[in-house]
């Protein structure tokens, strides 16, 4: 039987991961996967590897994704202005895209040039953005990975609800967590840490 007209890999991650953001990344499967794009289920398998390879797929594609946003959240923005601007964009995304931002949250596979490709492009536009604080690579790598916990750390949290029911706002929260964060960075070359 052949394909429907149009379906291809990139229209079926695509359906993909609307269908995660909607339902659950564990609730992703082929058969429901294939009815909302009308088509049988063997359909998918000429364009993608069984459930598997769909959410390596899913995972990419997020990936890049999520890289898109932070790389337009810091244009035309300098130092603290691009690293704030790309921390309330990480949020955003996961908020917007939960199905995808979950498939996003496994490490990639070593063995995928793709992932390990789309994870490094990641890594280059928030080291990029920390250039102007003139700090070693080793800090440069341990910011990216503060910066990584405060997005997920914070974005876990609220998916939980643990700040459900406080009267303040999770909104002020995260600008405070940010402007600790910045401040912390700005002072990282005057200390020395052991």
């Amino acid at each position: 039987m052949p394909s429907r007209p149009g379906l291809d890999r990139a229209s079926i991650v695509e359906a993909a991961g609307r269908l995660a953001d909607e339902a659950g990344l564990d609730r992703l499967t082929l058969s429901g996967l294939a009815g909302r794009l009308g088509v049988r289920t063997p359909s998918l398998y000429n364009h993608i590897d069984g459930l598997d390879g769909l959410r390596r797929e899913l995972a990419l594609s997020g990936i890049q994704e999520l890289n898109r946003h932070l790389q337009r959240a810091a244009i035309g923005k300098e130092s603290d202005k691009a690293l704030e601007s790309m921390l309330h964009a990480y949020r955003v995304f996961a908020h917007e895209r939960p199905g995808v931002y979950e498939a996003i949250l496994r490490a990639p596979n070593p063995d995928s040039m793709r992932m390990q490709e789309a994870s490094n492009a990641i890594l280059d536009t928030v080291l990029t953005v920390l250039e102007p604080y003139g700090l070693t690579r080793e800090d440069s790598i341990h910011t990216v990975r503060a910066f990584r916990a405060i997005g997920h750390g914070f974005v876990s949290l609220e998916a939980s609800g643990v700040f459900v029911g406080m009267d303040l706002a999770t909104d002020d929260s995260f600008r405070r967590l940010i402007f600790v964060f910045l401040r912390g960075l700005k002072s990282l070359n005057k200390i020395e840490l052991t």
